[in-house]
């Protein structure tokens, strides 16, 4: 039980990735606050991760609004007395060419990921200082390692290594607050973001073409990120701060 008592923020927690997340911190003994767009998503995963409704609120709403990360850290407060982890995992993902990017295009991509991150982190910040400390642990991407010519993600890319380097400077500025931030960069994972762009039938064909870019021969699922992100978060990585750990099926390594 690592995180008995301790009360945890997962962003994006409806689905794939955060919900894992968040099914893993309440059987620790965590209280957790979803966060995501559609009332509807966050309704089903408290309902499926804590029927009694004990352990799990939820505040639905844009993360890119600097206005919905108040709501999430004040029903935190409100509900469990405080925050002291935040999982900033919310994000969209869609392949286009650079030179068909709209600004409507680019302004979804950074606020979603750059900006609703950032402020996230600040309300989560404000709140762990006065409890003495916490840890940010934040969602970033392999494509803000090096770009892939099949999945041409030029803002996207753009707005997950704004989030790598936010990691390094959090990292410094908020140690003295005994706050840690660190972040994970993940490959290809199944998750329903891919449904945003393609049809449902297309879904496990187009993610299986992309198992042999990994050199340990398989996608990822939202379970391989789970035990990083959660160590993480841990007492067990209290001496690190400012480190993005790529979690990729060995992509960073290279090709086979």
């Amino acid at each position: 039980m690592r995180f008995k008592g301790r009360v945890a923020i997962v962003t994006g927690g409806g689905t794939g990735i955060g919900k894992a997340v968040a099914e893993a911190l309440v059987s620790e003994g965590a209280r957790v606050v979803l966060n995501g767009r559609r009332e509807d998503v966050l309704q089903a995963a408290v309902t499926s991760i804590d029927p009694q409704g004990d352990r799990l609120a939820h505040v639905s709403g844009d993360i890119s609004r600097p206005s919905t990360a108040g709501a999430v850290v004040e029903t935190a407060i409100q509900r469990f007395g405080g925050v002291d982890l935040l999982f900033n995992n919310a994000g969209v993902f869609a392949p286009k060419a650079f030179l068909d990017h709209t600004e409507e295009d680019y302004d979804r991509f950074l606020g979603t990921i750059l900006k609703g991150k950032f402020f996230m982190a600040q309300a989560a910040a404000k709140a762990m200082k006065a409890r003495g400390g916490g840890v940010i642990v934040q969602t970033g991407s392999m494509w803000a390692l090096q770009a892939v010519g099949a999945t041409p993600s030029s803002a996207y890319s753009a707005a997950n290594a704004g989030v790598h380097q936010m990691v390094k400077n959090l990292a410094i500025e908020l140690a003295p607050a005994n706050i840690r931030v660190n972040g994970v960069a993940p490959a290809v994972v199944k998750t329903p973001v891919y449904s945003a762009f393609l049809r449902p039938d297309q879904v496990d064909e187009v993610l299986a073409s992309f198992n042999s870019f990994h050199p340990l021969g398989r996608i990822g699922q939202p379970a391989d990120l789970v035990p990083s992100m959660l160590f993480l978060a841990s007492d067990e990585a209290s001496w690190i701060t400012g480190v993005v750990l790529p979690v990729d099926g060995g992509v960073m390594a290279g090709r086979p």
